[in-house]
């Protein structure tokens, strides 16, 4: 018996809200017995349509690196960030730098960015980052010292809302730095949740990062 497509759209809702995270296809098919499991396209169009539903609301339905959420509007974070009395985070530009380089070139050395930025990279930024879930060892690179390569997460990719690294502005749209800040919402303003878990929105608030 084929499920009615407004109770579909309801049990993904709910499993989305109550999760707390972002949920992939996989995991919203398991939510069902072998009986009554829609099939792949079925959620997906339950998924668009429920997207579709919340286009005059304060949430929306993305998807992101590690599969779908129901989260705030970015254009409501000004208001929503007074929920939370802890200052977001303020990173300093050799972070946003490094972060920026490792993005963009991937997999790339500890050298290679220093190569670029001309001066040395602090190891409290890469661990920094790495503590943050934002940037991981990819391999080595086949050269003497076989030097770490780093790449970014998919952690990255929820915190920004982006689905894939495709999904980042292009280099000729970026001018400096500053632009780049305001492109990704690196001051902790990036659409949250609706409804974060704890230690979601103690990362949001974490200590700003000095050079």
């Amino acid at each position: 018996m084929t499920m009615a497509a407004k109770q579909l759209r309801n049990i993904l809702e709910a499993a989305l809200l109550a999760a707390g995270r972002p949920l992939n296809l996989d995991e919203l098919m398991a939510l069902f017995e072998d009986a009554d499991r829609p099939a792949r396209n079925e959620i997906r169009k339950a998924l668009e349509e429920l997207q579709n539903g919340f286009a005059d609301r304060g949430i929306e339905l993305k998807e992101v690196g590690s599969g779908f959420r129901i989260q705030v509007k970015a254009e409501l974070a000004a208001w929503m960030a007074r929920l939370w009395e802890e200052r977001p985070a303020r990173y300093s530009r050799a972070l946003l730098e490094t972060l920026s380089l490792i993005a963009y070139r991937q997999p790339i050395t500890r050298g290679e960015i220093e190569a670029v930025r001309g001066v040395t990279v602090s190891p409290h930024i890469v661990r920094t980052l790495e503590e943050r879930g934002w940037i991981r060892v990819v391999g080595h690179r086949d050269v003497p010292g076989h030097p770490e390569m780093f790449g970014t997460t998919k952690e990255f990719l929820d915190y920004f809302s982006l689905k894939s690294l495709d999904e980042l502005p292009t280099l000729a749209d970026i001018r400096d730095i500053a632009s780049l800040e305001a492109e990704l919402d690196f001051e902790g303003t990036a659409p949250a949740p609706l409804a974060p878990a704890a230690a979601d929105a103690e990362a949001q608030a974490g200590e700003a990062e000095a050079e």
